[in-house]
């Protein structure tokens, strides 16, 4: 079974799931999303804000094959480059951190340490790109498949609590400069990539 994981590009922006390739939850503010899926542009934004952040930061996320078969992918960035970050109640975000915004294995192919893959690649990235933490929103009351990551798996591998709010609190995850840093968050983000699996965790608005 051949393995390759390859950054986010234009190239590969096919490869998601069909309904994550023409989610714009994160990438728009509410009210262009709204308005982009309305009008069935969607994907074209999707696509815009891709290539946009590929030009003014680079790859924002990582894609996973298994035999040249896409089967997972993880998306993150820096939170000027998530627009919809601002809507929530317990934003801003912190500039010294990325934000973690989405993951996403094929039923099928997890528990084949997929997630800890995904993982090892998002630390490594942002290791070399001096960010201090990773952050997240989470929904605290998470039923299924939704674009915001459920909170008690955010707390669950590692992430604190820094801006607590009933629905949509902040967690952050400090990334420390240590070799013992590395280990524990490439395996935060593996339980965490393997727990949020049971759908894609991104919808159409």
């Amino acid at each position: 079974m051949g393995r390759r994981l390859v950054p986010l590009t234009l190239d590969n922006l096919p490869d998601l799931p069909g309904r994550c390739r023409a989610c714009v939850f994160w990438e728009l503010d509410p009210v262009r999303g709204e308005a982009a899926v309305r009008a069935g542009r969607a994907a074209e934004e999707k696509e815009a804000w891709i290539s946009a952040v590929l030009l003014e930061w680079g790859s924002c996320g990582r894609v996973a094959y298994v035999d040249d078969v896409p089967v997972g992918f993880v998306l993150y960035a820096p939170p000027a480059y998530v627009p919809r970050s601002m809507a929530f109640p317990t934003s801003p975000a912190s500039s010294d951190a990325a934000q973690l915004m989405t993951a996403w294995i094929r039923p099928g192919h997890q528990g084949q340490g997929l997630g800890r893959v995904l993982a090892q690649a998002v630390a490594k990235d942002l290791l070399r790109r001096e960010f201090r933490a990773i952050e997240a929103f989470g929904d605290a009351r998470w039923k299924g498949s939704a674009c915001v990551l459920p909170a008690e798996y955010l707390l669950a591998v590692g992430f604190k609590t820094v801006r607590p709010h009933q629905r949509y609190p902040r967690l952050r995850l400090e990334l420390r400069t240590t070799l013992s840093w590395k280990e524990d968050v490439e395996l935060a983000l593996d339980r965490l990539l393997g727990a949020v699996k049971k759908e894609p965790a991104l919808r159409p608005l």
